[in-house]
């Protein structure tokens, strides 16, 4: 049997990647203590390793493909493919960043501020980048965890990844600078991509992904509306294509069916309403498929 050796994020990402998984149609169930999860898919052989060694196991042929983010894979600077890119984080679908802080009452206020200082992250290659690109010379430091403690006494500033800032604030830190944006995508080894089966079978995984991800900020709606009254409702609504309406039995109503995002339904159903639609029924979905 042919066979996909996949590559999961363990840490961080784990959950969310799992979910995502599920949502886009594989179960996938993970002992406590085990490395390889169970996937209901016998064409993939799935395996969790951190995020930080995801490239540099694909380059090496031991994994086929695997999701992580462009952090790890460009601190790496493995030559790999990318087949989609997939956005989310932890706890949203917004993108995590990997930014330059500082102590709050320390006097740096730029990153030419940091001239010949100490500089602690686990991002070290791309940290390295990031000053020489900018002429600053900076000692930057490899840093085991618990990095946002380390300044001032250990490090004079931090290059670390943040998604919504509580960590940093927390720690008396404010930061000076992006360094980076984190997008995760799903690579694979240029082998293992001109392999005709596997090729496909990551296409497929990718589009079913892709679509997980692009249903989570949407959701259906259907409802009843008089012929008269169409016009006025599809003013209000803004969908993927042109909404679908299918005559009902009675020659004077319609059906109709259209996908929205999700943070304007809470407007838009009163405003249906009042338009003349009844019958209104809010769904979710697992894919959209563009």
């Amino acid at each position: 049997m042919n066979r996909l050796r996949l590559a999961l994020p363990k840490g961080s990402l784990q959950e969310q990647t799992i979910r995502l998984f599920k949502k886009a149609g594989y179960e996938v169930t993970v002992s406590e203590r085990s490395y390889y999860p169970r996937i209901d898919d016998p064409e993939i052989e799935a395996m969790l390793i951190r995020a930080q060694e995801v490239p540099r196991y694909i380059e090496e042929g031991g994994r086929d493909a695997g999701i992580t983010g462009n952090d790890w894979l460009l601190d790496s600077g493995a030559d790999l493919v990318k087949v989609a890119d997939l956005i989310y984080s932890k706890q949203t679908l917004n993108p995590c960043r990997w930014v330059l802080a500082v102590p709050n009452d320390s006097p740096f206020q730029r990153p030419e501020d940091l001239e010949g200082k100490r500089i602690a992250t686990e991002l070290v290659n791309m940290t390295r980048h990031y000053f020489q690109a900018r002429g600053i010379r900076v000692e930057v430091q490899f840093s085991w965890g618990a990095t946002e403690v380390k300044p001032p006494v250990l490090a004079d500033a931090i290059v670390e990844i943040t998604e919504t800032g509580s960590s940093l604030r927390a720690n008396n830190l404010r930061v000076i600078e992006t360094v980076l944006e984190v997008k995760n995508h799903l690579l694979a080894n240029p082998m293992a991509w001109a392999d005709p089966w596997k090729r496909q079978k990551l296409e497929n995984i990718a589009l079913l992904l892709v679509g997980a991800l692009a249903a989570e900020e949407k959701v259906g709606l259907k409802m009843n509306v008089p012929r008269a009254k169409v016009p006025d409702v599809l003013a209000i609504l803004t969908a993927l294509r042109r909404p679908t309406v299918s005559p009902l039995s009675d020659p004077e109503w319609v059906a109709l069916e259209t996908v929205i995002d999700e943070r304007t339904v809470r407007d838009i159903i009163p405003a249906l309403k009042r338009a003349g639609a009844e019958g209104i029924v809010e769904y979710s979905l697992n894919k959209v498929v563009y």
